[in-house]
């Protein structure tokens, strides 16, 4: 019998009976779901309730599994490519300058809670990236990690802002003080004071006038960081019986606890969403694109000896054909000829050029001399259109098992230390996802309560809005449109 939960092709839902009168997503930033499903399920009692009366599985992410444009392709039910979100940083030209940060404002489609908005519905954002600058909405809305500080406007209603330390019961922190801390007991203790205050807040707000609330929390995604590598068994830096084998551990069990002390909060007939933007794994090291862009003779320097990050006023320009961004997956961008200033490509040659670069990332080998098992992603091959300016392709390097290092002059292709600071983990390609209504069992998929096959991220935005009987303003694909084509005809 096939599996009852599954993606409609008329909006993307998850087909199951998950009317409710109000809806909570309790988001988790980075949450494994082995770990929560499976290895430490006895010892999270609460949301192993959850699973109990509703179900629990994977929630595959996109490409790339980064919080943004994860969350945003979440709550809005659609890919990278249409909201031309590409990662956290983006080209805003075909200039050499690079990229710029993606906040709020690089949303141009609705999500969730502007569809529920134009419906008189009411919702309760807090911490959902990419939320600053907040924007107005029925409701309530807390920005997210990318606020600079407190003293920025990060609240809508702006007299919000004024009132969150008291409804924290505490400091409200918006993110730890240093994401790459190599303190590890401040990194922690900053960690455990960020989580406890945010779901302090999370049940205050609950106290307002809502039919969404949606937080989350990005505590998981900084602990794997930071610690990843004293728990993890296959990471090459674990020592058994270090210290710190319990923290993440430990961590999952706080989050459990004020995960059940939300849900109590809540009133009957919600339908209770547990989510993940991605999950974590082992980070086994780095790869230096460009640097084997330069081995390969494709980015030439102007200085051979150069060492450190590659900067526009370092490259060759009339002799480089492809230059590479780093981060946990790499970009790589076309040096074109009438698209980029010094561009050499000519665009008849393209799709040839492409191939075999796509060919020679293939067949990398790693430090051992075996195949890396690099995944490359063509954009315009991947979504459904590609909205902004994507890269020419994007490569994750052992299939996120190691990281991009952007600088070159290392000396080295593979590099065991991030190029940014302390980092053990990577991002992963399975986030997790539990469903449950309060006070109403849900009638057990086929495959029981784990379920067998994975749902899609993007299946969260129309399952909210269909649970709660809204209909969105536009969720389906339209044809793909390459903005540089159009512009050059």
């Amino acid at each position: 019998m096939p599996e009852i939960i599954m993606i409609s092709p008329e909006q993307n839902v998850i087909d199951y009976p998950l009317a409710a009168s109000k809806v909570a997503v309790i988001g988790l930033d980075c949450a494994v779901p082995g770990l929560v499903l499976h290895r430490w399920r006895n010892d999270l009692p609460n949301i192993s309730a959850l699973v109990e009366s509703g179900f629990g599985g994977v929630l595959r992410s996109i490409a790339p599994p980064i919080t943004v444009p994860a969350w945003a392709c979440m709550m809005s039910g659609l890919d990278p490519g249409e909201l031309g979100l590409y990662g956290f940083r983006n080209r805003k030209d075909y200039s050499y300058h690079g990229l710029v940060l993606a906040d709020s404002r690089a949303v141009k489609s609705p999500r969730v809670w502007d569809h529920l908005t134009l419906v008189n519905r009411a919702s309760i954002v807090l911490g959902v990236p990419p939320a600053f600058p907040p924007v107005p909405l029925k409701g309530m809305m807390v920005g997210c990690f990318l606020t600079p500080d407190k003293t920025a406007e990060y609240t809508y209603p702006s007299w919000l802002g004024n009132r969150l330390d008291e409804w924290a019961g505490g400091e409200y922190r918006l993110d730890v003080s240093q994401v790459r801390n190599p303190d590890k007991d401040r990194l922690l203790s900053e960690i455990r004071e960020m989580t406890k205050a945010r779901f302090t807040l999370a049940r205050r707000l609950l106290d307002e006038p809502w039919d969404f609330f949606m937080m989350v929390e990005m505590g998981p995604d900084r602990l794997h960081h930071g610690f990843w590598h004293f728990f993890a068994e296959d990471h090459p830096r674990y020592q058994p019986g270090n210290p710190w084998e319990n923290v993440i551990h430990d961590y999952y069990v706080e989050l459990d606890q004020h995960i059940g002390r939300l849900v109590d909060c809540l009133p009957d007939n919600t339908l209770i969403l547990v989510v993940s933007d991605h999950g974590a794994r082992s980070l086994q090291g780095g790869v230096a694109i460009n640097e084997w862009l330069i081995r390969e003779g494709l980015l030439s320097l102007k200085e051979n000896a150069y060492k450190g990050p590659l900067k526009p006023d370092v490259v060759d320009w009339p002799n480089t054909r492809v230059w590479g961004e780093g981060g946990y997956m790499g970009r790589l961008f076309f040096n074109v000829a009438g698209r980029e200033p010094d561009g050499v490509l000519q665009p008849s040659e393209l799709d040839d050029f492409r191939r075999g670069l796509i060919s020679r990332l293939q067949n990398m080998t790693g430090p051992d001399g075996c195949l890396l098992n690099n995944r490359v992603v063509v954009p315009q091959e991947t979504y459904h259109r590609t909205e902004g300016i994507p890269p020419d392709l994007m490569v994750f390097f052992g299939d996120l098992d190691y990281r991009s290092i952007g600088g070159v002059g290392q000396g080295t292709l593979f590099m065991a230390e991030n190029d940014t600071g302390p980092d053990s983990a990577n991002h992963d390609w399975n986030g997790l996802v539990v469903a449950a209504v309060k006070g109403r069992e849900l009638p057990a998929p086929p495959s029981g309560r784990l379920l067998t096959h994975p749902l899609g991220i993007r299946q969260i935005a129309p399952t909210v809005l269909k649970s709660l009987g809204v209909k969105p303003i536009r969720l389906l694909p339209v044809e793909p449109i390459d903005p540089w084509r159009d512009t050059t005809g």
